[in-house]
């Protein structure tokens, strides 16, 4: 990104300590050109002073709010401070000002791809230290990831997608940085994935290239005590039951509250249903999905337990297995 006519970026890379001379002169004591203070920052970003080109580069920002280079060289600053996450928000910020600057997605990219590497991933720890936890369903279309942090900040929240890669950085109310990447099982269309900060979770939502059923949520790269849960796969629980009607009325207030939709909400009820069922109530709810191919889900194994569970799709869908 040239700029600034005689104090380019090109001339500041020729030789960064006369252009830091030159511009500290330029400057004086007044110090109110903005484009100058960001090629300031920039002579101190090849000198290796972090900090003075962020101070130069936030000075430039009060004199002018909608210049998108500031952003830029506080990005660039940061991350050479290991300060990733601040980082990537300034590079954001700077993106959305002016997204035909390709220098942003490129330090972007760095930044997230330096979060996944130095944040700590394993999930035990990070549950025995932080008490995180991570959830996912899919529906024929998209992937649902869900992550278990109440009241995330907007700010604090990074989620990158790539074709085969999910990475989310939430900064925890105790200060602390916690990491999820995954490498997916299959790919999906990162254009089409979208996430959404609620009151209770992060819900991240991705589209699948292809209409099939993942077995698993990670490929190759493993990814411990990630919960899958489907309406044919659910993780076993307690064994004793529940007043259903009061457990649907609490279930559905909840979802008022969360603003849930259609899948996501389907999907927790039967969750919820099926962890604090009896054995009888998960093996009918397990025998009857998988022989009706999906389109029947019962508890009641004194009747699906004696026969085959036909399919029975709703009037105005047409089945097929895929």
């Amino acid at each position: 990104m040239a700029t600034c006519g005689r104090y380019s970026d090109s001339f500041i890379d020729e030789d960064p300590r006369r252009a830091l001379e030159e511009l500290n002169e330029a400057l004086g004591e007044k110090a109110d050109n903005a484009e100058w203070l960001c090629q300031r920052a920039y002579a101190y970003i090849l000198l290796k002073e972090y900090t003075k080109a962020i101070d130069d580069a936030k000075k430039a920002q009060d004199l002018q709010p909608g210049l998108a280079l500031p952003f830029l060289r506080i990005g660039i600053a940061e991350y050479h401070l290991h300060n990733f996450v601040a980082a990537h928000q300034a590079l954001t910020a700077g993106r959305d000002l002016d997204s035909s600057v390709e220098e942003f997605q490129t330090w972007m990219q760095h930044c997230e791809t330096e979060m996944a590497t130095h944040i700590p991933n394993k999930t035990s720890d990070l549950q025995t230290t932080t008490h995180v936890k991570h959830d996912w369903y899919q529906t024929e279309s998209q992937v649902a990831v869900t992550i278990m942090v109440k009241n995330a900040k907007k700010e604090g929240v990074i989620v990158s997608f790539g074709e085969r890669e999910l990475t989310a950085v939430v900064k925890l109310p105790s200060g602390e940085d916690y990491c999820l990447k995954v490498h997916l099982l299959h790919p999906i269309v990162p254009q089409q994935s979208t996430y959404k900060i609620l009151s209770t979770k992060i819900e991240i939502k991705m589209k699948k290239t292809e209409a099939i059923q993942w077995e698993k949520l990670q490929g190759e790269e493993t990814l411990s005590n990630v919960k899958h849960f489907t309406a044919s796969q659910y993780p076993s629980s307690s064994h004793y039951t529940r007043n259903w009607d009061k457990l649907v009325g609490e279930i559905k207030e909840e979802e008022k509250k969360e603003n849930l939709e259609g899948d996501a909400a389907l999907n927790k009820l039967f969750q919820q249903i099926y962890s604090d069922g009896s054995d009888d109530v998960r093996r009918a709810m397990n025998k009857s999905f998988m022989e009706s191919g999906g389109t029947v889900l019962s508890t009641n194994w004194i009747d699906v337990g004696k026969r085959k569970v036909e399919m029975n799709p709703p009037d105005d869908v047409e089945w097929k297995k895929y």
